[in-house]
């Protein structure tokens, strides 16, 4: 039985997103932005909140304790091509990765089928598995919904790789559910320099500046559009001092989800994070006046 998603706005659920998801209406929510695992098979991440909350959390997967049979067989009579994929990853790569994706596809199926039609998701990553997920991705969606590969660059910090450069980007696969999903155009602040162009005022108090092309206003400019590169947002690796930081070992700044809120949502709608970790799409989508859903396993998530 499915419940409807508006009855849990500002509804964060401490267990398994599963079951949470099965439980969500269909074509209910506007929006997911989630950063999930990334099979790092890192045995556990540790931190301590600014509430004193000690958490701890692994990212180690194995095909015999973490894959149940009804995945596997709900993959295989569902989506074969899917199904393919994960074996394929389980051959290739290891049994880690194929137990990786194959707990990510069942969630990922529920996420689409939760999703409206105009609804999209954005799915955080990095080098480990982004290629394995963007697959998975593409036997969900379909190939002609994926939108964006988005790349978060982030200054390097300590010593470089013996062989190899500094790893200073993660992944960020966007894509939508249907052919014309919600999209709001973004664009950057306007540099002083460009605003210190404008440097005439009309009689009703406007900056504008003339050119061969006419007068344009101030007022009615933006900056450059945002592209799929995005370098100006800080991670705490390099933002140390940052007043967000909850002590949660695995946070995202705020201004990375109130991004992906705000380009692909509008005030009022859904938005859903089904790996709420700190609650970081959660807080991005009250500050931006979303309705929200989290979902964490983690009992000290939004800590």
């Amino acid at each position: 039985m499915t419940t409807n998603s508006i009855s849990y706005n500002r509804t964060l659920f401490l267990e398994d997103n599963l079951p949470v998801l099965r439980g969500l209406d269909s074509q209910s929510v506007d929006l997911i932005a989630t950063d999930p695992p990334f099979n790092k098979g890192v045995p556990a991440f540790k931190g301590t909140t600014k509430a004193g909350k000690n958490v701890e959390f692994k990212d180690v997967w194995n095909w015999d304790d973490d894959v149940h049979d009804d995945w596997i067989e709900q993959i295989r009579k569902k989506q074969p091509k899917l199904y393919n994929s994960i074996l394929h990853a389980n051959e290739s790569a290891g049994d880690d990765m194929g137990a990786f994706l194959c707990f990510m596809a069942v969630r990922v199926l529920e996420m689409h089928r939760v999703l409206k039609d105009t609804g999209s998701i954005y799915l955080h990553c990095d080098h480990t598995a982004s290629h394995y997920l963007k697959a998975m991705m593409d036997a969900i969606f379909g190939r002609q919904n994926f939108r964006n590969e988005i790349v978060w660059g982030y200054a390097p910090s300590g010593r470089a790789p013996k062989y190899g450069f500094h790893r200073k980007h993660d992944i960020i696969l966007y894509y939508s559910k249907g052919s014309a999903p919600t999209f709001n155009h973004l664009h950057t602040e306007m540099t002083e320099s460009t605003r210190a162009t404008y440097k005439y005022i009309d009689s009703d108090g406007r900056m504008y500046k003339e050119s061969p092309g006419g007068r344009s206003y101030l007022d009615e400019q933006s900056g450059r559009p945002i592209p799929s590169w995005w370098t100006d947002i800080k991670s705490f690796g390099t933002a140390t001092q940052s007043k967000e930081r909850t002590g949660y070992p695995t946070q995202k700044p705020l201004a990375l989800y109130k991004r992906m809120v705000q380009a692909s949502s509008n005030e009022g709608d859904i938005v859903l994070d089904p790996f709420a970790g700190c609650a970081t799409t959660c807080v991005a989508a009250e500050q931006l006046g979303r309705q929200w859903i989290g979902i964490d396993i983690e009992e000290e998530s939004g800590g």
